[in-house]
């Protein structure tokens, strides 16, 4: 069984995220990586949650029936979205 290494090219592990990504700012999708698909997967899922917030575990995005080429580009939603804890179809930074 391989495992799935989710990396995310607009800011490193410990840093700040950028505002763009934040509700802060324009609150635009991360650009993603994805590697060590298995070969027989048809789709990926996505969760993203902050299991710092201040309120508790936050979701973020939720995402479903994503290709499993493995990017997913800045400001895009190649999936179908489900609702986050904003109570949107969105990414909600």
């Amino acid at each position: 069984m391989s495992h799935l290494v989710v990396t995310r090219p607009a800011f490193t592990g410990g840093g700040r995220i950028p505002a763009q990504y934040t509700c802060d700012g324009a609150d635009v999708t991360l650009p993603l990586r994805i590697q060590g698909i298995p070969e027989e997967a048809k789709s990926l899922v996505l969760i993203v949650d902050d299991p710092d917030a201040p309120v508790g575990t936050w979701v973020h995005w939720v995402l479903w029936n994503l290709p499993v080429h493995g990017t997913i580009e800045e400001d895009t939603t190649p999936g179908t979205q489900g609702i986050n804890d904003l109570g949107k179809r969105s990414y909600g930074g």
